[in-house]
C-alpha cells in the first residue's frame, strides 16, 4: 500500500495536485481545496511536499486521494464508514470544516454546526454523530498515548503510516532478545519494526 508521496508540486487542477515524484512519475492525487492549500503553504524548498495518499480502486476506476497530514487521512477514513458517505463526500466535508471543529461538534453532539458543512444534510449528519462521537478523539489520544511515539513518528518519517508501526513496535517489543533500556534497545527497535513492517 501506499502511504505517503513525497516529491515537486508541480501543479493544480480544479480538484486536487500534480506531484513530480522523480523518475519520470507525476501523480494526479484528489484533494480537498482546504487540504492542497495547507499543502502549499507548507511545501519546502523547491516546493518540495509530502502528501499521504489513500487509493481508490474500483474495475473501472483507480484514484488516489490525499491530504496535508495523516490525521486528515484518519478522518477520512473514519467517515468512509458511516453509511451513505463515499470518498468524494468524505472530501466534500474534511475540505468544508478543520479538524479542531469537526471534533468539536462531534464531542458536543452539534448537530446544526455538521450541518452547516456543504454537502452535509441532516440526516447524514446524525448518522455521523451516531458513528463518530468520540472516536476521532480517542484514536488521536492512543496515537499521542503510545511509549512508542517518536519511534513511530521516525518511521512515519520514512512514509510508513503510523498507526502500521506503533503496530509493528508493539510487536517488536513483546521479543525476549531485546536489550535492556536505553539507546541500543531503541535502535533494536526500530530495526525490528521496520523488519515487520516490510514483511
Amino acid at each position: 500500500m501506499i502511504n505517503r508521496i513525497t516529491g515537486i508540486l508541480a501543479g493544480k487542477s480544479a480538484d486536487g495536485v500534480y506531484i513530480s515524484a522523480g523518475g519520470g512519475i507525476e501523480w494526479d492525487i484528489t484533494m480537498s481545496g482546504a487540504c492542497s492549500r495547507d499543502l502549499e503553504a507548507h511545501s519546502g524548498e523547491k516546493g518540495g511536499v509530502s502528501v499521504f495518499v489513500w487509493l481508490y480502486h474500483r474495475d473501472d476506476q483507480m484514484k488516489l486521494f490525499g491530504f496535508a497530514t495523516e490525521e486528515r487521512r484518519r478522518t477520512f477514513l473514519e467517515l468512509l464508514k458511516v453509511e451513505g458517505i463515499g470518498p468524494k463526500a468524505a472530501l466534500k466535508i474534511i475540505g468544508g470544516i478543520n479538524q479542531n471543529e469537526l471534533e468539536a461538534a462531534l464531542e458536543a453532539g452539534d448537530l446544526a454546526r455538521l450541518e452547516a458543512v456543504p454537502g452535509l444534510g441532516k440526516k447524514t449528519a446524525q448518522k455521523m454523530l451516531l458513528a463518530l462521537k468520540g472516536k476521532l478523539v480517542q484514536s488521536k489520544a492512543a496515537q499521542n498515548a503510545s511509549p512508542f511515539n517518536d519511534l513511530a513518528e521516525a518511521l512515519a518519517g520514512m512514509g510508513y503510516d503510523k498507526r502500521l508501526a506503533v503496530e509493528a513496535l508493539s510487536r517488536a517489543a513483546q521479543e525476549a532478545s531485546l536489550p535492556p533500556e536505553g539507546p541500543e534497545r531503541e535502535n533494536a527497535l526500530f530495526r525490528k519494526a521496520i523488519y515487520y513492517l516490510t514483511l
